[in-house]
């Protein structure tokens, strides 16, 4: 049967698929509107299979948290370029993942691509999204958080690094929230406290450093306490509490927290993104 221009473009705007696409799609199912979307899913479905060993590098980083700052979600969905990454459409479709899991409190990849929005599936969502853009998208990583205490985001420009924090109270200074963020994004800590960082962690820390003072020729002894005082330095770079603070290294972030009279930080969250 003949396909008009009039259909062709009609489909292509309920689904933003090409213009030779959505021929194709309205041709091998007979002019049928119904029938040819979900033509272009499985098209999709296809893509995104045959594209599951490219590398999705690329993408946003999101997080929303409520006006209470006590439940936050994160997500983080990867695309291949950088081009899509900052394409209006992607990341409206990337917000609107984002609001589904703060909606229904999602933490997994697996419950949240089950959520609707829209009428379908995210998970449906995300193969049109492969179909009609022709790159590997999936979401990587979801997050979500209750607190009593008090919760308070970063997100670096450009969405690729993101922070949650957990202060163990209400704090009433919203901007010693975001400089503790801010310090999470720029140093990396482990862990918030020493007894957070894992005992192979610190096992592996001791080891390296004994091994270098016997090689600098310390006797076994000596290099066994000097290695204490090496772990101490590794605590102050990698432990966010004895980290010194990045806004004035005179003092740690615990004395900064204390200083302005902020409850401490119970836990956080940095999403960079490509790393697990």
């Amino acid at each position: 049967m003949s396909i008009s221009a009039k259909d062709v473009m009609k489909l292509r705007e309920a689904t933003g698929a090409g213009m030779m696409d959505c021929k194709k799609a309205l041709t091998e199912t007979d002019g049928d509107f119904d029938k040819a979307v979900e033509f272009l899913r499985k098209k999709g479905q296809k893509v995104s299979e045959k594209r599951a060993d490219r590398e999705a590098n690329q993408g946003l980083v999101l997080i929303k948290i409520s006006d209470d700052k006590k439940k936050a979600s994160a997500i983080e969905i990867n695309c291949e370029t950088d081009f899509v990454a900052r394409n209006d459409d992607f990341q409206a479709q990337a917000q609107s993942f984002l609001n589904t899991a703060f909606e229904h409190e999602t933490g997994t990849i697996e419950e949240l691509i089950g959520q609707k929005t829209d009428g379908i599936t995210i998970e449906k969502h995300l193969e049109e999204m492969v179909g009609k853009i022709g790159e590997k998208i999936e979401i990587s990583r979801v997050l979500h958080i209750n607190t009593s205490g008090t919760l308070v985001k970063y997100i670096h420009p450009g969405n690729q690094l993101g922070v949650i924090v957990e202060f163990e109270a209400e704090i009433d200074k919203d901007e010693v929230g975001k400089d503790v963020a801010m310090q999470i994004a720029a140093m990396n800590p482990l862990a918030v406290t020493r007894d957070g960082v894992d005992t192979s962690v610190v096992e592996k820390e001791l080891e390296i450093a004994k091994e270098q003072l016997i090689n600098e020729g310390k006797p076994a002894e000596i290099a066994e306490k000097a290695a204490q005082g090496k772990l101490r330095r590794f605590y102050e770079d990698r432990v966010l509490l004895e980290q010194k603070f990045v806004k004035d290294n005179g003092i740690s972030v615990k004395q900064y927290l204390e200083k302005e009279n902020v409850p401490l930080v119970r836990s956080f969250h940095r999403i960079q993104l490509g790393e697990s």
